[in-house]
């Protein structure tokens, strides 16, 4: 009889104590999913405490007593949200603080270069890791080739200034180097003395050279003088044409035919961020410019163009 009392007593609870006992049994999974909430309000807390020391303000562009126009150079803040999802997916913690994904957004410095008065530009922003390549060829081809595939083994862009009259004579070969990505500029039409021609032959040696750089469907925003001797009136010219009057901060000075070791040396030494280097399709920079894109790259910076390196936009993404 008692144990048949027993039986059904244990039958009538059945159904309440299985509901209690799967309860328990899921205590440790609530448990558990508050435990990862509250990591998660750690997580995001610690994001947002860190992000001002991420952040950094947009420097505007200046007119520079020595290097006359320097461009901006674009600012950054964390994109919290972003930045919080992207940690959750990836499992990161706060206490991996050293490689942790931060997601930045660009901030644009309030003037831009167009804003500032028409002066020449010698050197890019000095907070900016990069550093200009800027290859002057008026004339011969027998360096140019083999400079062209050293840029194309190590990756790296460069900006081809060319005189009008070597152009004129190398279409071909100044269509392949636009089609291995590199950026094709002015060098006037005649290799002249800018400085000594009226404002009117100064207007023909940049059109011309222009022109030829229109065929090849370059759109163009760079002058470089011959020599680097210009005045006001050059300025004010290349600017009827949509273009800066660009010169350099680094100069090979690979015509005098230094030994390569000599140039990789001074680049070195010298380079910094923002700096644009000169040379020439030549034997001494043909010899030397593996190593300068390496000693470049080893101080920390980007090798590339010339609009590459004058631009506002950041870099950190591609060092």
């Amino acid at each position: 009889m008692l144990a048949c009392l027993v039986t059904i007593l244990i039958a009538g609870t059945y159904g309440p104590l299985q509901s209690f006992v799967q309860a328990v049994k899921s205590r440790p999974t609530a448990s558990a999913a508050i435990m990862n909430e509250q990591s998660e309000d750690q997580l995001m807390s610690w994001i947002k405490s860190e992000a001002a020391k991420q952040n950094q303000s947009p420097i505007n562009p200046v007119i520079d007593r020595v290097w006359k126009a320097i461009p901006g150079y674009d600012g950054r803040v964390v994109d919290v949200k972003a930045t919080y999802l992207k940690a959750k997916l990836i499992g990161f913690k706060p206490e991996n603080a050293k490689g942790f994904p931060w997601i930045y957004r660009s901030v644009k410095p309030k003037l831009a270069l167009d804003d500032l008065p028409m002066e020449p530009i010698y050197r890019g922003n000095f907070a900016k890791p990069m550093v200009g390549l800027m290859i002057n060829v008026a004339w011969g081809d027998e360096f140019l080739l083999p400079m062209l595939q050293i840029l194309s083994e190590t990756g790296v862009k460069a900006t081809f200034f060319f005189d009008g009259t070597w152009l004129a004579k190398h279409m071909d070969t100044a269509q392949n180097i636009l089609a291995q990505g590199h950026e094709l500029s002015n060098h006037a039409y005649t290799h002249p003395d800018m400085s000594k021609l009226s404002a009117a032959r100064q207007r023909e040696e940049i059109g011309k050279t222009e022109q030829l750089l229109k065929k090849l469907g370059v759109k163009n925003v760079w002058f470089a003088p011959p020599s680097g001797y210009y005045n006001s009136e050059t300025v004010k010219v290349a600017s009827e044409y949509g273009l800066r009057t660009v010169l350099w901060t680094l100069d090979t000075i690979d015509w005098q035919k230094p030994e390569p070791s000599s140039v990789v040396s001074k680049i070195y030494r010298k380079v910094g961020p923002g700096t644009l280097i000169l040379m020439h399709p030549t034997s001494t920079s043909q010899g030397a410019l593996r190593g300068m894109i390496k000693a470049i790259r080893d101080k920390g910076f980007v090798p590339g163009t010339v609009s590459e390196t004058l631009s506002s936009e950041r870099v950190e993404d591609r060092l």
